[in-house]
């Protein structure tokens, strides 16, 4: 009998191995997650499955009001393992403005469908599923110096009425800054001129994972271009709905919108 309980043990612990996983970044809402488990491992994230690397790697995401625990499921060779993780809730900035003219609040219903336009394209480029795995090693800052003026997760109520979260980081910085690549990538979308966001660019970096640049003056790279991490790839403007010279960074998990800083400061 003790035999056999100790062969139970056994087994037990031998499969825990084969199933490990580590991750990389915090639970709290908004992070950009990095997993790492064996090789030929299937995972899933809330009961939907998503790449996984040769070497094991995979990458997922909370959104900013994300409530709900991340169930994590792991199976190779017939054997499986749950891993369930608490989500944390974060504070956000809220900033209240009143007396503002209405053009400032709503765009006027001439552009509705130039806004319809642009919103597509950007869905289609983060909607990608690509094989690459540049996610996974670590991400570098656009410029080299600038100020932060904006912040993932802040909501302004402009004349009383709410408007959508903040969901990137504004640098500050003179018009005209070369801008940088962020990690290896493949352009997916360049615009001069979206409504919102001007001059715009997206890089598939892998399983997902995309980086956003809005507001940019000129734009150096083009749609199915790989890029390498610190590349110039366009200069900082203030085109489209801006009040000032700056670069918004955006962070994707297909639709899901993360913090930049989660991905830059990866721990």
């Amino acid at each position: 009998m003790k035999l056999f309980f100790n062969l139970i043990l056994f087994c037990f612990f031998l499969n825990c191995k084969l199933i490990a996983a580590e991750f990389k970044g915090s639970f709290i809402q908004g992070s950009f997650i990095l997993g790492k488990t064996e090789p030929n491992s299937k995972v899933t994230i809330d009961n939907k499955n998503i790449r996984v690397s040769k070497d094991g790697f995979f990458a997922f995401g909370l959104d900013r009001d994300r409530k709900t625990d991340v169930i994590i499921k792991i199976k190779k060779d017939g054997k499986s393992k749950i891993i369930t993780k608490k989500v944390f809730k974060r504070d956000y900035k809220i900033q209240r403005i009143d007396g503002l003219p209405p053009k400032q609040v709503t765009p006027p219903p001439e552009v509705y469908e130039r806004i319809k336009k642009d919103n597509k394209l950007i869905g289609k480029a983060r909607a990608i599923d690509s094989k690459f795995d540049f996610f996974k090693e670590k991400f570098i800052y656009p410029i080299d110096k600038y100020i932060i003026t904006g912040v993932y997760g802040s909501q302004r109520i402009l004349n009383g009425k709410p408007r959508r979260p903040h969901y990137g980081i504004d640098f500050h910085a003179p018009e005209g800054t070369p801008v940088k690549a962020m990690m290896d990538g493949k352009v997916t979308l360049a615009e001069n001129d979206m409504y919102f966001t001007g001059g715009t660019l997206i890089f598939d970096h892998g399983h997902g994972i995309s980086t956003l640049f809005m507001h940019l003056k000129d734009i150096k790279v083009k749609v199915g271009q790989k890029v390498k991490q610190g590349q110039i790839i366009g200069t900082l403007g203030q085109s489209g709905r801006a009040t000032g010279p700056h670069l918004d960074i955006r962070l994707n998990w297909f639709e899901i919108k993360l913090d930049p800083v989660t991905i830059l400061n990866l721990k």
